[in-house]
């Protein structure tokens, strides 16, 4: 079972304040939460007592190709449990537009009403991955968190930025209190913009592909196969790496001139992004997460991810102070899922 406890220098979610509940061991009935990917979706049972962060308990992984739907997966694990659950809350990736989501990373087409119907569940609601990923940022342990930039302990860090490479580009802000603490964004589908002589080569190559090319063309696992391959055009190198698992390892390996220098290009390019954003939103403190991030460590710590976010004229000075964070913590999506859960819960019987 896994606890996650609450960062010491964040403030607690404002609703936990203001539930009118009859006392401080109250539990609610378990529900599932899911945090479902482009490749993989993890599934577990939270559980949430007044005052205390959510457990979660029996995760599962699963491949997301090798089920006809999300509600096929759903169904697993609630046979799996065995034990009654009829609500869940699932962080995906993507925008929900009425009942339908539109996602162009996920394996299969996903329908509310639908989805809730053949997973034979009472409640169903969808969450968008990285809203559910600022909602879980008061929660994360101090253990998971690597500095990349600033000091530890700042006086407010709010309003904070989430950011992260996975299959797409996510982004999130989360503020200190309110009833909607958590700002959702599709910044990874806003246009890619060049910060050098290389990217600049890099973006055209990339124009000639797509009339729009936006972020996550480039910062995202599935982009770092359309950077390579513009790296080894651009250097007059022919392709060797057709997955981005093969390319990582290449790079971290070091086996590979074109795989490294893809990975330090991709590494500068998201510090640049992350600037673009603090400032964008004013935001006082910066998490990256997202599946990539953990994989390539040794790249943003040891290249110009950092360079790049301060990179911001006279901006600088400013974003100096602003601490980054790389989130080493693989559940932070279910998680959130279940404090989105809790929150609204909670201002139901407010």
């Amino acid at each position: 079972m896994s606890v996650a406890a609450p960062f010491s220098g964040h403030v607690p979610l404002p609703s936990d304040s203001s539930r009118a509940t009859p006392g401080p061991a109250m539990r609610h009935d378990p529900i599932i939460v899911a945090d479902v990917g482009g490749t993989f979706a993890r599934l577990g049972l939270a559980e949430v007592q007044a005052g205390l962060p959510p457990r979660l308990s029996g995760l599962r992984q699963y491949r997301c190709a090798d089920y006809a739907s999300l509600a096929a997966i759903l169904a697993d694990f609630t046979r799996a449990a065995l034990r009654p659950v009829d609500t869940a809350v699932v962080a995906i990736a993507g925008l929900l537009e009425g009942d339908h989501l539109v996602n162009t990373n996920l394996a299969w087409p996903v329908s509310v009403a639908a989805t809730r119907a053949e997973a034979g569940l009472r409640s169903l609601a969808l969450i968008n991955d990285f809203e559910a990923v600022a909602y879980a940022i008061p929660h994360v342990q101090p253990d998971t968190l690597v500095a990349l930039n600033g000091e530890p302990v700042v006086a407010s860090p709010w309003p904070a930025l989430v950011l992260g490479p996975g299959t797409g580009l996510g982004a999130a802000l989360r503020f200190q209190g309110g009833d909607q603490p958590v700002l959702a964004s599709e910044a990874g589908h806003a246009a890619l913009t060049a910060g050098n002589a290389l990217e600049l080569e890099i973006l055209r190559q990339m124009q000639q592909r797509w009339a729009h090319v936006d972020q996550e063309r480039i910062l995202s696992g599935s982009g770092l196969m359309n950077l390579y391959p513009c790296l080894c055009g651009i250097r007059g190198v022919t392709p060797r790496w057709q997955t981005t698992e093969d390319l990582i390892a290449a790079a971290q390996a070091g086996d590979d001139a074109l795989a490294v220098e893809t990975l330090q290009v991709f590494s500068a390019w998201l510090g640049s992004l992350a600037g673009d954003l603090a400032i964008t939103f004013g935001a006082r403190s910066v998490y990256l997460a997202g599946g990539i991030p953990t994989r390539i460590a040794t790249f943003l710590h040891a290249g110009d991810f950092r360079a790049r976010f301060l990179s911001k004229g006279v901006m600088s000075g400013v974003l100096a102070q602003v601490p980054v964070w790389r989130v080493d913590h693989g559940e932070l999506g279910m998680l959130g899922a279940a404090v989105w859960h809790d929150a609204r819960r909670g201002r139901a019987v407010a």
